[in-house]
C-alpha cells in the first residue's frame, strides 16, 4: 500500500467572481431493480474547464496584527510523520493560483495535498511535489462520464472536475478543482459524548454511505478506503440532534465560509514565519446542511463490475479476511469495511485491535475475527495457502495466538432489545468470511430491517 503523502488546506475565494473556494485535503428516490451495471456514455474521459480570469479583484491580506509563533515549536503538518518541508508547496495567503484562486485562510492539513475553495463552492486541491493524482483524477473522470444521473448514489462522491499545474520551489504541483466539503466525520464524531453518534444518525450514515458505493460498484470502482474517514459531513443527519448544550448547528453555506474569510483578513490568524515559507494556524470548517459524501478515490481501483482484483488494498484494521490471506477480492471489501466502521462510529470505538506489541499483527487480526463471528468455512480455507498457517483441515484454530473472549453481543452496548438485536443482524449479515454472502448494497438498502426503521 502506498505511503500518504503530507498535505495542508486552505480556503481560496475566486477573484474575478469574488465568489469563495474552499480547501480541504481529503467526506432519494428507492433504487430501481435489476439495472444493468453503470457505464460512462462517451467514448474519453471528460474534463470540465474552469474560467481563466485576472487577479484585478485579489484582496489585500494584513502583513500585522497577528501572533508570530516560536520558530521551535513544531505546529500543523510539521507534526505529521515523515513530514518534510520541501514537499508542500509555501503557500501564502493572498496568493493568487492560476491567475483565479486567491487563499483566503487555512482551513487544515492533512496527508495527501493542498485544496482551495472557487466559484461555485468548489476545492483546489495542490498535490505535494513530485506527486501526482493519476489515479484519483482517472476514477473522477469514469464516474463523471457514467450515464447514471438519476442514481442517488452519484451524488454521494466527491469527485475532482478539473486539473491543472503550478511550479513550486521544489517541483511541480498537480491541482485538481472539486465540490466544496465541510468537516470531516471524525470532526464531526467528536461533537458528541465519548464520539458515539446516536443510532437515528447511525442508521442515516449508513444508507448514505451505501448509496453512494451502490453507485460506485456499479460502475466498477472499489473504493478500498475507510469509509468513516473519507466521509466529509456535508449533511444535516437528523432534524433534532441536540449535540451538546452548545446546540451546535448543521448547516454552514456561502455565508459560513464568507465569514471565514473576513475573520482572516481582521482578525489574521496565528502563524510561524520561517525562511522559506509560513506555517499557519487552521480555521475549523463548519457543519453545513447538505448530504454526505465520500471523498478520496487516489487508492480506488476500476475495472469490470463484479471483477475479481488481488494486491494489498485497504488500511490497517478495516482489512477483509481475503485481503490478509491473499486471495482475490471484489467489491465486497467496500462492504466488510461498513461492517467494521459501526463500532467505530456508534461504539466510540474499533471492532478490531488486531495488534501485538504494539504492531499491526495478521494472526491476531484473524484470531478476533473468529471470536466474533465464528470459524470460517472449508470452502474459504480452500482459497489460500495461507489458512494452513492458523486453521488444520478441519478448520480447527491452530495458531499461536488465544482466540478472545468475545461476541458480538458483548461488543455492542449502547443498545437493548429489538434495537440491538436489529444492529446486530446488519453486522452479521455483512462481516462473513465468503466475500459472495455479504450483501451489495442495493440489497442492504432496500432489505434490512435496522437500516429501513421510522425513528
Amino acid at each position: 500500500m502506498k505511503a500518504p503523502v503530507p498535505a495542508q488546506q486552505y480556503l481560496c475565494r475566486s477573484i474575478k467572481g469574488r465568489s469563495l473556494i474552499q480547501a480541504s485535503t481529503t467526506f432519494g428516490r428507492p433504487l430501481r431493480s435489476n439495472r444493468s451495471p453503470l457505464t460512462p456514455h462517451e467514448p474519453h474521459l471528460r474534463r470540465l474547464p474552469l474560467s481563466r480570469t485576472t487577479a484585478t479583484h485579489a484582496r489585500t491580506f494584513p502583513n500585522e496584527g497577528f501572533k508570530v509563533l516560536p520558530i521551535d515549536r513544531k505546529i500543523e503538518e510539521e507534526m505529521l510523520p515523515g513530514y518534510r518541508a520541501e514537499r508542500f508547496y509555501p503557500v501564502t495567503l493572498g496568493e493568487v493560483f492560476a491567475s483565479r484562486y486567491q487563499a483566503v485562510a487555512k482551513l487544515g492539513f492533512g496527508t495527501t495535498s493542498t485544496v482551495w475553495l472557487k466559484d461555485a463552492l468548489v476545492t483546489l486541491k495542490v498535490c505535494t511535489a513530485g506527486q501526482g493524482a493519476t489515479q484519483e483524477l482517472a476514477i473522477s473522470n469514469h464516474i463523471k462520464a457514467i450515464d447514471g444521473s438519476e442514481h442517488p448514489g452519484k451524488d454521494r462522491l466527491r469527485v475532482a472536475l478539473d486539473d491543472f499545474n503550478i511550479i513550486g520551489p521544489h517541483g511541480s504541483h498537480q491541482c485538481l478543482v472539486f465540490p466544496t466539503v465541510g468537516m470531516t466525520y471524525m470532526d464531526y464524531q467528536n461533537l458528541f459524548p465519548q464520539r458515539s453518534i446516536p443510532k437515528g444518525v447511525l442508521r442515516v450514515t449508513l444508507l448514505m454511505i451505501l448509496l453512494g458505493l451502490d453507485f460506485t460498484h456499479q460502475a466498477g470502482v472499489v473504493h478500498t478506503g475507510k469509509c468513516p474517514c473519507l466521509l466529509i459531513v456535508h449533511c444535516e443527519l437528523t432534524n433534532d440532534v441536540d449535540i451538546s448544550s452548545n446546540n451546535i448547528h448543521l448547516g454552514a453555506n456561502k455565508a459560513a465560509i464568507v465569514k471565514v474569510e473576513l475573520a482572516e483578513l481582521e482578525n489574521p490568524s496565528p502563524r510561524k514565519i520561517l525562511v522559506d515559507r509560513t506555517i499557519y494556524l487552521s480555521y475549523t470548517m463548519p457543519i453545513t446542511s447538505d448530504p454526505l459524501v465520500i471523498s478520496d478515490f487516489g487508492a480506488a481501483v476500476l475495472g469490470q463490475p463484479g471483477q475479481k482484483h488481488t494486491g494489498d488494498v485497504m488500511p490497517a484494521v478495516y482489512r477483509a479476511p481475503e485481503i490478509i490471506l491473499g486471495i482475490e477480492w471484489d467489491s465486497k471489501i467496500d462492504i466488510w469495511s461498513v461492517g467494521v466502521m459501526i463500532w467505530d462510529l456508534f461504539e466510540g470505538g474499533r471492532l478490531f485491535r488486531a495488534t501485538k506489541d504494539g504492531h499491526l499483527n495478521d494472526e491476531q487480526h484473524l484470531a478476533e475475527m473468529v471470536s466474533l463471528i465464528g470459524p470460517p468455512p472449508k470452502e474459504f480455507l480452500d482459497r489460500s495457502d495461507k489458512c494452513r498457517q492458523y486453521w488444520d483441515a478441519k478448520g480447527n484454530w491452530i495458531a499461536a495466538t488465544p482466540i478472545p473472549d468475545q461476541t458480538l453481543e458483548s461488543r455492542e452496548t449502547r443498545l437493548e432489545g429489538k434495537d440491538k438485536k436489529l444492529l446486530l443482524d446488519l453486522a452479521r449479515k455483512i462481516l462473513r468470511w465468503l466475500p459472495e454472502e455479504r450483501p451489495c448494497a442495493e440489497a442492504l438498502i432496500e432489505e434490512d430491517e435496522f437500516l429501513n426503521q421510522h425513528e
